[in-house]
């Protein structure tokens, strides 16, 4: 068929602006090796928004190797030549994207992979990445000088990663700003359970091996998962609210634990959902592990890890967590103590709310007892620096600034305040600037002068 001159004019016309757009359209590039954290500049990854994860590990705790399979369903949010994953230590055998075999190299903690074709922006893409090894965990003064991620027990592993260990036994975007849901599938010698996030799907034996399916549904940090493996008692139930409750502890500690874990974690569960808003996950509960070289608990989502720390003040913190620090995030670990100080004052109001001590009481414990003097008052809670980001002056400081202003605002409008912080973040990210403004917007007041005084500037602050 023939066209007419004046179409085609216009056939010309559009096969030109169709050129012109195609060419202004961004080049393929690399994705960035980090999210530029100031902390920890190569955490996480630029280019591409992970989605959910789907984790199948099997690990024998006779060798402690661990071989696994990650897919990681993510949004290209550049045109992507390459992306990178996060992955300390441990070989990986074979990448995939979208089912083909993808190109890989390594490059220190980056795992560098360039598919086939490049991906555009705006496509979901899955990267399947099949990996074994031995995992190391880390050590340093940045966990109280501790060991953490993942730990050897003497049945299994304990499974802790703040802030920076998931990497360690996945390969992730291992940043708090990048969250995702997870399926978690855990293969363990038969009469070890495997717990991790969220909601037990299944668990099966066949042959000599016990399975495990775990789903987390509501959008979770990479270093809140966990798959703590061991022999454990475990108990299930609801809540007096109604929320389901898991709670799994080393039956080695059965007679030595002077804490009742599940009641415990059923009543504060309940308090802080009354003080908080509603409890953001489809589980409560507990793991307690027989580690004592830990030295620390965390605040795992759905079910905090606790290892040598036991203790009635040590579980509300970390329940707690499940508001300040699991669904409302960090935007950067500099604002850590958006998590730690609010925990640390979750634990003043509930001895408020057991009538042994108030808040007030609490803080002029904490303010009283540590002189001008003292380096304590040296930290600065809202910029802390990275070896000393849980440092006591984060959680007790943090703590005291809420108290000063909850005293100067009024419990009304504090109590206000920290359900809406709650909801206006749910699942997301936030930084301190967001906690002041919101803070401002529903006092009323303006309240930079306290926050500078308390969080930002080094010495004893007068009362």
């Amino acid at each position: 068929m023939e066209l007419s001159r004046s179409a085609r004019w216009g056939a010309v016309a559009v096969a030109a602006a169709s050129f012109f757009v195609t060419a202004a359209a961004p080049a393929p590039a690399p994705g960035a090796p980090g999210i530029g954290d100031p902390y920890f500049p190569e955490l996480g990854n630029g280019g591409f928004d992970a989605r959910h994860y789907a984790l199948e590990i099997a690990y024998d705790p006779d060798t402690d190797r661990l071989d696994g399979r990650t897919t990681l369903t993510a949004r290209a949010t550049q045109n992507l030549s390459s992306f990178d994953l996060d992955l300390q230590g441990l070989d990986v055998t074979r990448v995939q994207v979208d089912g083909r075999r993808a190109a890989f190299t390594r490059d220190g903690d980056e795992l560098r992979v360039t598919p086939r074709d490049f991906l555009r922006k705006g496509r979901d893409f899955r990267v399947a990445v099949t990996y074994g090894g031995v995992p190391e965990p880390l050590s340093g003064p940045i966990v109280f000088g501790s060991e953490y991620g993942w730990m050897k027990t003497p049945d299994g592993v304990f499974v802790a990663c703040e802030p920076n260990a998931a990497s360690t036994w996945f390969p992730s975007s291992d940043h708090p700003s990048d969250k995702a849901t997870y399926d978690i599938r855990i293969k363990a010698p038969r009469g070890l359970t495997g717990v991790s996030n969220g909601r037990l799907v299944s668990t099966y034996d066949k042959g000599g091996s016990t399975y495990t399916h775990w789903r987390e549904s509501r959008p979770m940090a990479s270093y809140l998962a966990t798959a703590t493996i061991g022999k454990f008692d475990v108990r299930t139930g609801r809540t007096p609210g109604g929320t389901p409750i898991y709670v799994a502890i080393d039956p080695v500690l059965a007679d030595s634990n002077s804490v009742d874990v599940y009641a415990v974690t059923a009543a504060a569960t309940d308090y802080w959902s009354e003080l908080f808003g509603p409890y953001p996950f489809e589980e409560t509960g507990a793991i307690v592990d027989d580690m004592p070289e830990a030295g620390f608990s965390l605040e795992v989502q759905s079910k905090p890890a606790y290892s040598a720390v036991r203790s009635e003040t040590t579980i509300v913190h970390e329940l707690a967590h499940q508001w300040f620090g699991d669904s409302v995030s960090v935007a950067h670990w500099k604002d850590i103590w958006l998590n730690e100080g609010f925990a640390t004052y979750a634990q003043w109001l509930w001895s408020e709310h057991q009538g042994t001590r108030t808040a007030h009481d609490s803080f002029l414990a904490g303010y009283d007892s540590r002189p001008a003097g003292n380096a304590f008052w040296q930290t600065l809670p809202g910029d802390p620096q990275r070896d000393t980001m849980f440092a006591s002056a984060v959680y007790q400081r943090g703590a005291m600034t809420l108290q000063v202003l909850r005293e100067r605002i009024g419990d009304d409008a504090f109590f206000r305040l920290l359900p809406a912080w709650t909801k206006l973040h749910r699942y997301g990210n936030a930084d301190t600037a967001d906690f002041v403004r919101l803070a401002e917007k529903v006092s009323g007041q303006r309240l930079g002068d306290l926050f500078d005084t308390w969080l930002f500037t080094p010495g004893k602050p007068a009362l």
